[in-house]
């Protein structure tokens, strides 16, 4: 509900796609959607599938909002495949966030490496297209975004936006792995850098844990003239939901889950979860992409804010 009494929602628009049996390595789920703009309502939407030995390559789809259920192309071959044995990303690879450079498409990125199960790490990886987008290649075989003091598991879900000079990377930290219960711990921190490839980071947490709260992810971020919104995800009560949260500078952050999040519609493909929220604006909608049950596993929606 707004200032004024007017009650605000998001509104289901459906599932626009399902990864299982699509391609050889699109055997099951479509996590981490991220939608570019390809013209006018045509957007191309990235997401990290996985092959039949549970390996996440990163394929795409390409909608029309006008219509999004209807797929209107699909990735022939990944656009981008997991890293070479003993790199980062060996495992695994998934989109995370999207940045228009000059000639050049920036693709921040997420690799995944196996420990003894059920431990994992995972690092940031940056790869550029010159080719709109279809394709991407490494810009380094090595993370620019890896373990630290302040993160010492693991760093994952980049969101990057520049401001001026200056590039802000709101990112999920890894805390721990708690072996008893079988849980791992990770919330939302922030980073700086001055030319997208070497950060700075001081443990400033933006998204920390409320009580019965163990795993915030995938902030996305939204600057407007009346401040600074995230959404991200939180894993609760055995399934993860959207919260959002406000900011005057993009630095602190007051959680508002209630007001602008969204809960799992209790039916269907995302009735017990919905994950990886990627906001984004279109002409004068506010729409989202997200994920399904089972981190993904059930496939990709679209929800758009409007009046109830």
């Amino acid at each position: 509900m707004d200032d004024h009494g007017t009650q605000m929602t998001w509104h289901r628009l459906g599932r626009i796609v399902s990864a299982e049996g699509q391609r050889s390595w699109m055997a099951s789920h479509t996590a981490c959607p991220v939608p570019l703009q390809i013209e006018a309502s045509r957007y191309r939407i990235y997401f990290g599938s996985r092959d039949g030995g549970n390996h996440p390559y990163i394929g795409w789809i390409e909608i029309d909002l006008r219509n999004p259920e209807a797929v209107l192309a699909m990735a022939e071959t990944p656009a981008l495949a997991p890293g070479e044995p003993g790199y980062f990303d060996d495992n695994g690879v998934y989109p995370s966030w999207l940045v228009t450079e000059s000639d050049r498409l920036l693709l921040y990125y997420m690799g995944r490496s196996n420990g003894e199960a059920p431990r994992y790490g995972m690092a940031i990886g940056l790869a550029e297209s010159r080719d709109g987008g279809r394709s991407f290649s490494r810009l380094s075989p090595a993370p620019i975004v890896d373990r630290s003091e302040y993160d010492p598991w693991m760093v994952s879900t980049p969101c990057v936006l520049r401001s001026g000079d200056r590039w802000m990377m709101w990112y999920l930290s890894g805390l721990r792995w708690d072996m008893a219960s079988g849980k791992s711990y990770y919330h939302i921190k922030y980073a700086e850098s001055d030319d997208g490839r070497s950060w700075r980071r001081n443990g400033r947490i933006a998204i920390d844990f409320l009580p019965g709260e163990s795993n915030i992810a995938s902030p996305a971020v939204l600057r407007g003239d009346d401040g600074w919104q995230m959404w991200y995800c939180t894993f609760i009560n055995g399934g993860y939901r959207i919260g959002y949260a406000r900011s005057a500078d993009g630095l602190s952050w007051t959680r508002q889950d209630d007001v602008k999040g969204l809960l799992p519609s209790g039916a269907g493909w995302d009735g017990q979860g919905v994950a990886y929220p990627h906001v984004f604006r279109h002409e004068n909608r506010t729409l989202m992409v997200y994920s399904g049950n089972e981190f993904g596993r059930a496939g990709i929606g679209l929800a758009e804010w409007i009046e109830g």
